[in-house]
């Protein structure tokens, strides 16, 4: 996991998972039915639809044995948000009321936690002066009318922090200085630019209108500015940091959020003017990609908090192509997808202005089409309709589309709505539709979902696949980790006769930290000790045999054939060794050598 976990006392941490039962900390997330012993549901980290995404109450875990992601609650809870270690312990800490404290000193007490605590206070400090220079100032007048000739009300500006930059090079090099900020850090963080001389420091941001760009938890971490005169680029944000990652960070995700969680829907807009515009109109679940394009990153941390997207893009040639860019991304992580129409090439925050933001709600948003729908009206507009040619290039189009939707009642619906609109036969599309289809199979691999490399294999067409049959001492390592993973009896028969001679690097690294874990005086405990690793790859290994079936009571005959089948290993490598050796001499002509070479691997082999 991440660093930084180890700044953070261990009874916060040990509090925090006894407070947070795993099943109530995934149940927000997943719809959980109970099968035996486990709790299943489908898994909020990719698109699946059949469930293989498992919760383990008696353990507290969880794994998904399609996309391979584990852990217990604080794992969910980074996982589901986007969230460091920390972070997430501190959210949860405050969710249950934990203190987290440690006498005087704050967890996360190091250089590298002061330094972010630092730039974050930077952050909010630059914030509150950039707002206090629009609303109270003469300098800030100009980007005051501007923001009133956009439809900003009062309330809007205040609620969302807009502020203004002064033309001067050094507003907030003198305002940081004085209140003896490190001007260096300032500059790491993305608040100042290095003079071009390199003798000191000046403002990033000079004569912009600024748009404070806040952490999902509410902090202030970077800023956008506007321009207001002439000159570029039009748009300046602070560059990525410590604190800042474009790919991680959604605009008003910490105000939207709560809405979001209510409604499961999102509203996904270009910029900040039509997030605002929306806020004030009541749609209070809009948030914004930071003047890039969308990532998987965003896609996955709007996943774990609504199952319905509205894609609302500028009605423009280009709003519409980053519109149609971002439906596969959004389908990878199992969103049910709309997307916007809006009229004369308009955006959000342009159609708000004119018509009012009753009729941006009614007219625009719940008049939001399907993904599908979507892709054969942008398809449409690429083709003449009034030319034979042009008709039938178009059918060819939509049967891309078409064709590989898994339900026939769907299939129908646009193949009845291609028919009217095209005036062609329902009957000639739906064989269209079927040779296409039939001809998608012929070239589709074995693996029956195919765009999705998570499920990949796991159901062949025709054959029946077996996994991969592990060898017999692997097979013993994993089921004594298991037993010594729910029993500290266990754990202390193995160390006095096996220690840390397992054969697989990982196998010994994860019996090391158990028993120094149960030489601290803790019980058996999967969840806990998962939280004590410090390492990503022993966490899924770990994962992986905390859900093995293994039965809870255990017998000294059945852990020493696990024993003996782990120290057969090293032996018969060297059995395997000598006969190489024994060879070698034979060809030598060495028959003496040989011969006591056979001899000793007769005595390995007695062994």
């Amino acid at each position: 996991m991440s660093t930084g976990r180890t700044n953070i006392p261990e009874e916060v941490i040990e509090a925090v998972l006894q407070q947070h039962d795993i099943v109530d900390t995934v149940g927000r997330h997943v719809h959980l039915t109970k099968q035996g012993k486990y709790m299943k549901g489908l898994c909020p980290f990719h698109s699946e639809k059949t469930p293989s995404f498992t919760v383990t109450p008696e353990r507290q875990i969880f794994h998904c044995y399609g996309c391979g992601k584990g852990g217990n609650a604080i794992k969910f809870k980074m996982e589901i948000e986007g969230l460091s270690f920390p972070e997430a312990v501190r959210i949860m800490a405050e969710e249950a009321h934990i203190p987290y404290e440690d006498g005087a000193r704050r967890f996360g007490d190091t250089p590298q936690s002061r330094e972010m605590e630092q730039l974050l206070q930077a952050h909010e400090w630059s914030s509150k002066l950039y707002h206090f220079l629009l609303k109270n100032t003469e300098h800030g007048k100009p980007a005051m009318d501007y923001l009133k000739s956009r439809g900003f009300s009062d309330k809007a500006i205040d609620t969302f922090q807009i502020g203004f930059a002064p033309a001067r090079w050094d507003t907030l090099v003198q305002f940081l200085e004085k209140r003896s900020f490190d001007l260096e850090s300032m500059e790491k963080g993305g608040l100042l630019s290095p003079k071009q001389d390199g003798s000191g420091f000046v403002d990033r941001f000079r004569d912009r209108v600024i748009f404070p760009l806040h952490n999902r938890n509410g902090k202030v971490i970077a800023f956008a500015g506007r321009i207001l005169g002439e000159g570029g680029p039009k748009y300046l944000n602070s560059p990525e940091s410590k604190l800042f990652s474009k790919s991680r960070t959604l605009y008003n995700l910490h105000q939207a959020k709560t809405e979001i969680r209510k409604s499961r829907q999102i509203v996904l807009f270009e910029g900040y003017g039509d997030v605002i515009s929306a806020w004030e109109s009541g749609v209070h679940n809009g948030v914004a990609t930071m003047g890039t394009a969308l990532t998987e990153g965003h896609a996955s941390m709007m996943r774990g908090l609504a199952d319905e997207i509205i894609v609302c893009y500028d009605g423009d040639q280009a709003g519409q192509a980053a519109a149609l860019k971002s439906i596969p991304i959004l389908e990878n992580v199992g969103f049910v997808i709309k997307v916007a129409l809006l009229s004369e090439g308009m955006d959000p925050d342009e159609f708000i202005q004119k018509y009012g933001g009753e009729r941006f709600k009614h007219q625009v948003l719940d008049g939001a089409v399907s993904s599908v729908k979507f892709r054969l009206i942008y398809l449409k507009k690429n083709h003449i309709l009034l030319e034979e040619g042009g008709k039938v290039a178009y059918i060819k189009d939509a049967m891309g589309v078409i064709a590989p939707l898994p339900s026939p009642t769907e299939r129908e619906i646009y193949l009845k709505e291609l028919s009217a609109d095209l005036q062609v036969s329902f009957d000639s599309l739906k064989q269209e539709c079927n040779e296409f289809r039939m001809a998608m199979q012929k070239k589709e691999p074995l693996g029956d979902n195919n765009d999705k490399r998570w499920n990949n294999g796991r159901h062949k067409k025709g054959q029946t696949s077996m996994p991969a049959l592990l060898p017999a001492y692997h097979v013993a390592e994993r089921r004594l980790l298991s037993f010594m993973l729910q029993d500290e009896e266990v754990s202390r028969y193995v160390w006095e006769r096996l220690g840390d001679e397992f054969n697989i690097e990982d196998h010994a690294a994860i019996a090391a930290y158990l028993y120094a874990y149960y030489a601290q005086g803790k019980p058996p405990d999967a969840s806990r000790f998962i939280s004590s690793l410090q390492d990503e790859r022993l966490e899924q290994t770990l994962i992986s045999i905390a859900m093995m079936d293994t039965p809870g009571e255990w017998t000294s005959l059945e852990l020493d054939d696990c024993i003996r089948e782990i120290r057969k290993v090293p032996l018969q490598n060297q059995i395997k060794s000598k006969k190489e050796e024994m060879v070698s001499a034979e060809r030598a002509g060495d028959f003496l050598l040989a011969a006591q070479i056979a001899s000793e691997i007769i005595a390995l082999e007695r062994q």
